[in-house]
């Protein structure tokens, strides 16, 4: 229990930290900041380290896909994914929900790493443009897009079936997906104390060509990822 109180305080206080350094980077080119969020990745894994002896483990190196467009495609357990992601890719761009933005400082963090925001469960004007949102990011720029398609944070033990968002935006952008697995929950739960002495893994999995039809990559992409989950857990 000291190991989790001590990891909480050092890691958030290092986040603020990092924030406010980087603020005068608010007024400086985009690539600044997103240094800052690469900063946040490592500080995320120094911290497991060194107040709970946890490694992160990358699994599937091999498998990154290189020199195209792609999105990204990651189960989500914990707060660790979006942070540790910006270590391993192009610093992505995150689709995360409308409450994020509204945190001060931080808020205008992700705001200006051009995050995307969505009211989730909710028909609203911004949601109606998300996908113009998403359709400009990739043509724009070589950063890939990650979405998380069980919509929330959910348990080790959870399997919810993914959003249906995530096959959309396989069939409007036809590029490829790569989909990624993560067990941190079992180390950084969403709920209740930190646990000590395990390991994260990140599993790369091989990627999902574009062109499949939007039945048939969502059944892959749920399997691939879920069957992955069973061995790491």
């Amino acid at each position: 229990m000291i190991k989790h109180y001590l990891f909480s305080i050092f890691f958030f206080t290092g986040i603020i930290i990092i924030s406010l350094i980087f603020l005068p980077a608010f007024f400086l080119p985009q690539v600044v900041i997103l240094k800052g969020g690469k900063l946040m990745g490592y500080w995320t894994k120094f911290c497991l380290r060194v107040f709970l002896s946890s490694n992160v483990i990358i699994k599937g190196e091999e498998n990154i896909l290189r020199n195209q467009k792609f999105f990204i495609a990651c189960s989500h357990q914990s707060m660790f994914e979006t942070f540790y992601l910006q270590t391993i890719f192009n610093s992505p761009v995150f689709i995360l929900k409308k409450e994020l933005i509204l945190i001060p400082i931080f808020g205008w963090y992700l705001k200006k790493i051009g995050s995307i925001s969505i009211k989730r469960n909710q028909i609203s004007k911004d949601n109606l443009s998300f996908f113009n949102d998403i359709s400009k990011m990739v043509k724009s720029s070589d950063r890939p897009i990650v979405i998380f398609p069980q919509g929330t944070r959910v348990l080790p033990s959870e399997k919810p079936p993914f959003k249906k968002g995530v096959s959309r935006i396989y069939q409007e952008l036809k590029i490829s997906c790569q989909p990624i697995a993560i067990n941190s929950g079992y180390v950084w739960p969403k709920k209740g104390p930190k646990q000590s002495y395990k390991n994260i893994t990140v599993s790369i999995l091989k990627s999902i060509p574009a062109g499949l039809p939007k039945e048939e990559f969502a059944n892959t992409l749920q399997n691939s990822i879920y069957s992955e989950l069973d061995l790491l857990n």
